[in-house]
């Protein structure tokens, strides 16, 4: 996850973005939520690569369907 995030107080705050860039991983979420493709998504954020964003999506699936679950309601709580 280090290759593809990066957390930096000094930067938006502290809020997660992808590495080397300035563009929340929140706002990748967002797109994808109002039904806006990954490609226009890299369309609006060309700092972020296709390889960044497929990344942080495959990911967030292989936590999201850990039979660990416990420990990422721990983690976010």
């Amino acid at each position: 996850m280090k290759e593809i995030i990066y957390i930096d107080n000094e930067v938006l705050g502290g809020q997660t973005v992808f590495k080397g860039t300035r563009v929340p991983v929140e706002t990748l979420f967002d797109h994808l939520e109002a039904g806006i493709t990954i490609d226009a998504f890299l369309e609006d954020f060309p700092s972020v690569s296709k390889e960044q964003a497929i990344a942080l999506l495959d990911y967030a699936n292989k936590l999201l369907n850990s039979k660990n679950l416990d420990q990422l309601y721990a983690a976010v709580a």
